[in-house]
């Protein structure tokens, strides 16, 4: 079977660079779980299992995704930080979220595991040294830094609190 063509530095990058506005990787962490405490679980509450548009997921369910990403992200980021070798295949997001059960799951709930599994990244990047950060990594198609593994964390985090702040927010103000 033929390989797919590696994209070093692929173009997603310059938008995770962009998200942290230049953000070195341990401050971009620490900045993500304040973020993470900063969130108004009351407001969050009152959107309840609401959507902004038919088929998009729900508070619950975002929460629940940037849980699992996050975990699928250390994964790769353990792999090539051992020098285990093997290159973790793609996962599908849309088949993930149907099968999460988060909207069973209180907002209070997936923030806390959403912290504690933050705090986890924290401690699993601050284990790497600088030599080891800056090595490039293979996964899927793709090459990149293990530092932009880590930047990737907090980059998608930013992206979905903005979605969930500019679509979601709003609905709970309609009664």
């Amino acid at each position: 079977m033929e390989q797919p063509e590696r994209k070093k530095n692929p173009k997603f990058l310059e938008y995770v660079y962009e998200l942290n506005e230049g953000v070195e990787l341990t401050e971009a962490l620490a900045l993500s779980l304040k973020r993470i405490d900063g969130l108004d679980i009351a407001q969050l509450n009152r959107v309840g299992l609401k959507t902004y548009e038919k088929d998009k997921w729900t508070i619950h369910k975002i929460l629940q995704h940037l849980i699992d990403w996050e975990r699928i992200w250390c994964f790769r980021a353990i792999i090539f930080a051992r020098d285990e070798g093997a290159i973790p295949v793609a996962h599908d997001q849309e088949i993930m979220a149907e099968n999460s059960n988060a909207d069973e799951r209180s907002n209070e709930q997936l923030i806390n595991e959403l912290r504690m599994v933050r705090e986890s990244t924290i401690a699993l990047f601050g284990s790497f040294n600088k030599a080891l950060l800056d090595t490039n990594c293979v996964f899927f198609e793709y090459e990149m830094p293990l530092f932009a593994i880590g930047l990737t964390i907090p980059a998608h985090q930013i992206h979905h609190f903005r979605i969930i702040q500019e679509r979601y927010l709003p609905l709970g103000n309609l009664e």
